[in-house]
């Protein structure tokens, strides 16, 4: 087994309207790694930037400076192709809103991106009843999102996320849009999917006790990382 981290992130910085007067700098020289089967906190207010370092981190965007590496592999100019295929098969992705396909039953969710990634369908639907069952949902798998309730729909997500077996899950406040009770119920379940399967996982929350709950918390607050 590689000793690499998981994700690596050195010297990114991140700004938008880059050399015009409004300018905005949203990350200042960000520095961190995740270890392989930890689970990390990142702790920030609204609009600190979170979601571009998870969007970097998940390389759905590109920093101005710095590197971003999966697994040990620095993806630092690597083309598109390459940079979809790590996506695809190393990094799955939770937001706050589940983004369920709506024409589709929760089963059908979590076995479409299995079949993209050229699984068997029985194959596919086999690992998706058993993610579903773990989060406690399997008896709801052949009904639509708009039939499921937030924290059903939510853990739907999570199965989806990891239906392809990432390293990585980047995770963006995905208990935000959920009343306490709820809130609870689905971190449960999500960080239950995450030690069961020795995951590597970077969580934004604003929720201090949720993420008192995780091995480690970091914050961003003006662009750089403590903790």
């Amino acid at each position: 087994m590689s000793d690499h981290p998981v994700l690596s992130l050195s010297g990114i910085t991140k700004s938008y309207n880059s050399g015009k007067p409004n300018e905005v700098t949203v990350l200042r020289g960000i520095d961190l790694d995740v270890a392989r089967g930890e689970v990390v906190a990142l702790v920030a207010p609204s609009g600190a930037g979170k979601s571009t370092l998870l969007h970097i981190a998940g390389l759905l965007d590109t920093p101005d400076k710095g590197t971003v590496a999966i697994g040990g592999a620095d993806m630092t100019g690597k083309r598109d192709a390459a940079r979809t295929a790590v996506r695809r098969d190393d990094v799955g992705f939770i937001y706050q809103f589940h983004h369920l396909l709506p024409e589709f039953s929760a089963l059908e969710n979590v076995v479409l991106p299995q079949l993209a990634n050229g699984i068997s369908r029985q194959a596919a639907q086999t690992r998706a009843m058993e993610l579903l069952d773990q989060v406690g949902v399997a008896q709801r798998a052949t009904h639509r999102p708009a039939a499921l309730s937030g924290g059903e729909q939510q853990r739907v997500a999570f199965c989806r996320a990891l239906a392809n077996a990432p390293k990585l899950l980047l995770a963006d406040e995905p208990t935000g849009n959920l009343d306490p009770e709820t809130s609870e119920t689905v971190f449960a379940a999500l960080m239950g999917l995450v030690r069961s399967t020795g995951l590597s996982a970077l969580i934004a929350t604003h929720n201090l006790e949720l993420a008192a709950r995780m091995d480690r918390q970091i914050r961003l607050d003006q662009g750089a990382l403590t903790g």
